[in-house]
């Protein structure tokens, strides 16, 4: 593994590096790069070894909510994805259990640091950020609260630029730059109080929220509690899906994009909704070889220009297939998948092996909605918002932030009106899920086609909310449904005496790279602009590149006549192609990717038997759980008991969905099981810092605590 360097969208001053040790040995790191993402850019995968069996142990989630990571730093566990390096640090791998430090002295027992509030937001994300703006703009006093060390959730990791409405949520601009505006605003509002660092624990029946605060424990009180806490990956169970090199999506972007460490050689993705497709184009830009993506389901379903943009850049996505198992010893060497039937078993003699050290989980989210539930079970005030609520785009979650801050205004008592209907409106529309692909029209019917004539293509072919093309024409002349931006955009031609000037605006700002540019007003036949979001010294003026249409298909070698960037182009390089008449209005895309990087290998690597891991932090297999079901348990906690699945350090997070499948599988109604009884905690906490014991030795910054302009 090494670091990126050169990323075609983020731009990162990494700081003076230092050195830490890993079993003795120096690792480099960066000021405030975690011990997990230094291990990786190190070339370090496996963190320890499991107790129970002496399976390695490396990354799965990066985002807290498991344990896979844990190492020994200093002699305290901590997870390596959440704790920062530091100089001189001594991190060990964590072979079986650990053992309690000496304690020289008992600590002085301290209460913690109590704090009542107006508003409790749990979460800096999209949705926590844009209702605390809502209510801070109305002198509303707000607390927000986030584990990580800065503010944006999961749009820090986000490069693409987003969909939806231009106005609203700013789409057409990138994740990492409506993080940045967003985390502005909120500091720049003196009623906002922001504590980073800090991880919600649990919500109490007197009405009061526990809060690791930096190194220290904090109980609020808040009038409301809003949990805009987002979502946790679901995992999913094959041979080998608990190898070093199996991680999920999240962890994925988190080491690319957010620190710069070329995580993977080589990438294969399970998984076809937006989060799979986007992952596979980070990794692309960030000079990773994507081998393939399977989904289980006839199409993908995220958005079709997500699908597309993968395909014409060089990777093969196989619908109507699984992942049987990822193989290797101490880490990912290879992945076998087959082609599945309509009850989603694998078919006998489809089964093709491919090599590769990365295996990406993108199969799904499930809400971080514990704090809700409890918060109403014991009846605090409570509001949820983004994944929380409901898992659904960033762009949503916005907006939803947005709306939930108003109404939470108004429950306070705020001389505000009702919430517009526009807004909630704009909200379901920014919910909904893409609309089935549709036929375009010819572009030989457009006003302004033809010789002599420029004018854009559309290669979006799916009703998704999106707008920003129609934002940058100088000429206003795309268009789109004023009442519905879900539909398709409209090219008016020479509509009202006005034709397009080939300016490229809506080629550079499209989310989707999904317009090309047209132009047939010169000699020696027609020149298309092209998106090209990758290092620009990859392709100069007289290259020949490979050009393929709106799902992938090769059209042919041309020639570049031009690469360029627009002012205020966001990072997006334009590359001018001269092409013959019959293919330019196909031509939506430049491959990057030779096709032998997807080739299987010669024979496929046969998957093993009913010991695929469901329970990780245990070590707990699918047959140990199916043989409890076929016994007759249907309590979940029974099963806890025997088998221990559900007892580990991440509290049931990642393998309570797992054993729930398994029971549908063998043919039981969820009705007729009970769930595990949850932890009182729902993070994991050393009991000296419940006791007011200071933990400021490892794994927290103690500087967390961060107020707005013009605080005290």
């Amino acid at each position: 593994m090494t670091r990126i360097e050169g990323h075609p969208i983020v731009r990162k001053e990494r700081g003076t590096p230092f050195t830490f040790t890993f079993a003795g040995k120096g690792v480099s790191a960066y000021p405030g790069e975690t011990i997990a993402s230094a291990l990786f850019a190190g070339g370090i995968r496996v963190f320890g070894h499991h107790p129970k069996d002496g399976a390695p142990q490396g990354l799965f989630c990066a985002n807290g909510q498991c344990s896979q990571c844990m190492v020994l730093a200093d002699g305290l566990a901590v997870k390596a994805c959440m704790t920062p390096a530091t100089v001189g640090l001594h991190v060990e791998p964590l072979d079986g259990l650990p053992h309690l430090p000496p304690i020289e002295r008992a600590p002085e027992v301290r209460e913690p640091e109590r704090k009542d509030v107006s508003v409790l937001v749990l979460g800096g994300g999209p949705a926590g950020l844009s209702a605390a703006i809502e209510l801070g703009s109305r002198g509303v006093d707000v607390l927000v609260v986030d584990d990580k060390d800065r503010l944006g959730g999961k749009l820090v990791l986000q490069t693409h630029r987003f969909f939806g409405s231009i106005d609203a949520v700013h789409a057409g601009t990138r994740g990492i730059d409506i993080a940045s505006r967003l985390e502005g605003r909120v500091r720049d509002l003196p009623s906002v109080e922001v504590w980073l660092d800090s991880a919600a624990l649990a919500v109490f029946s007197d009405g009061l929220v526990g809060i690791l605060h930096g190194a220290t424990y904090a109980v609020v009180r808040p009038r409301v509690l809003l949990v805009a806490t987002g979502a946790r990956e679901k995992s999913l169970v094959f041979k080998g899906n608990t190898l070093p090199g199996v991680y999920g999506a999240g962890a994925f972007q988190t080491l690319v994009n957010r620190d710069l460490v070329r995580a993977a050689e080589r990438l294969f993705i399970v998984g076809g909704g937006n989060v799979g497709l986007i992952a596979g184009y980070h990794a692309l830009q960030a000079g990773i070889d994507v081998v393939g993506l399977v989904e289980a389901l006839p199409e993908c379903g995220g958005y079709k220009v997500h699908k597309d943009k993968l395909a014409r850049m060089g990777v093969p996505i196989y619908t109507s297939h699984t992942i049987l198992s990822a193989n290797g010893a101490e880490g990912v060497e290879s992945v076998t998948i087959a082609a599945i039937d309509k009850g989603f078993r694998p078919i006998p003699g489809t089964e093709r092996s491919f090599a590769c050290d990365t295996v990406l989980i993108a199969v799904g989210l499930d809400p971080v909605d514990e704090f809700h539930k409890a918060a109403a079970e014991f009846g605090l005030p409570v509001y949820a918002a983004g994944d929380a609520e409901e898992i659904a785009e960033a762009s949503a979650a916005i907006f939803a932030g947005k709306i939930r801050g108003l109404e939470i205004a108004r429950a306070l008592g705020a001389t505000i009106d009702e919430v517009p209907a526009a807004w909630s409106r704009m909200g379901e529309i920014l919910k909904s899920k893409p609309g089935p692909a549709v036929e375009r029209a010819s572009l030989d019917l457009y006003l302004g086609g033809g010789v002599g004539a420029v004018y854009p293509v559309f290669h979006c072919s799916q009703e998704i909310p999106c707008n920003p093309c129609t934002s940058v024409c100088p000429q206003k002349l795309i268009a789109i449904d004023e009442a519905d931006l879900r539909r398709l955009p409209e090219f008016r031609g020479a509509e009202g005496g006005k034709a397009c000037v080939g300016c490229e605006r809506c080629v550079a700002i499209c989310p989707g790279l999904a317009i090309t540019l047209v132009d047939e007003r010169g000699e020696g036949g027609p020149i298309v602009t092209v998106p090209f979001e990758f290092p620009s010294d990859r392709l100069s003026a007289g290259n020949r590149v490979m050009v393929s249409d709106d799902v992938g298909t090769p059209l042919g070698e041309v020639s570049v006549l031009e690469v360029k960037a627009l002012p205020k182009n966001d990072r997006t390089v334009l590359v001018r192609v001269r092409v013959s008449r019959d293919i330019a209005t196909r031509i939506a895309g430049i491959r990057v990717q030779e096709p032998w990087i997807s080739q299987p290998l010669p024979e496929a690597v046969e998957p093993l038997g009913d010991d695929a891991i469901v329970c990780r932090c245990e070590r707990v297999t699918a047959g140990e759980i199916r043989a409890c079901i076929r016994e007759g348990y249907r309590d979940m906690n029974e099963i806890k008991i025997v088998t221990r699945a559900g007892m580990g350090a991440c509290g049931g997070k990642t393998c309570t969905a797992l054993i729930q499948r398994l029971f549908r599988e063998e043919g039981v109604s969820l009705a007729d099981v009970t769930e595990n009884v949850r932890r009182p905690l729902f993070v994991e906490v050393p009991l000296g810092v419940l006791a007011g014991a200071s933990n400021e030795g490892v794994g927290r910054r103690v500087d967390a605590k961060v107020r707005g302009k013009g605080a005290k």
